[in-house]
């Protein structure tokens, strides 16, 4: 491989994410409407499966994959959902219960500090805060792009009836207040 250099300014300006820089989206998924799944995503390299279409990554460069951070407060995450890629957690700050579905079987493991866990793809998760404070779990995706959220039934069906609804992108048009 060919030696490259970049400057101080370069790496600043295209491969650098401050987190004190970072706008979070309280909404970046329809189940961010439903009890339970209240949450902060923060973008830091490459899109992800966000359907939210405002916003974008800190960090645009192509890479092969995706790294975000979620904060979520006691007893909030995300709702069961799949991907087409692996989701590989790690929590980073608090308890995260990062729980499955095995054939109609929920299972799960609780992650403490540093503690990962890598889903196939295709397979339904979830996760949820179990500390008694805010929690940061570091979610990488693979892939360039990680497509669409894949939500269980009975998640749309929650979105649906307080009128959540999808664009023909795939992003979320938001319920009524």
């Amino acid at each position: 491989m060919e030696n490259v250099s970049y400057t101080k300014e370069e790496m600043l300006g295209r491969r650098v994410s401050l987190y004190k820089d970072l706008t979070p989206s309280h909404h970046a998924f329809v189940d961010s409407h439903l009890p339970g799944h209240h949450k902060s995503n923060h973008d830091i390299i490459g899109r992800g499966v966000t359907e939210n279409p405002a916003g974008g990554p800190a960090i645009s460069e192509p890479h092969d994959f995706a790294v975000h951070l979620v904060k979520a407060p006691s007893n909030n995450g995300a709702a069961l959902h799949s991907h087409d890629t692996v989701e590989v957690f790690m929590s980073l700050a608090g308890k995260w219960k990062v729980y499955w579905d095995n054939n109609g079987e929920i299972c799960e493991i609780v992650l403490g500090k540093w503690d990962v866990i890598s889903v196939p793809p295709g397979v339904y998760r979830g996760f949820e805060n179990l500390s008694g404070d805010d929690a940061v779990l570091l979610v990488i995706m693979g892939g360039e792009d990680s497509g669409r959220v894949s939500w269980a039934p009975e998640v749309v069906a929650a979105a649906t009836a307080i009128g959540a609804e999808f664009n023909p992108d795939g992003t979320v048009r938001s319920p009524p207040k």
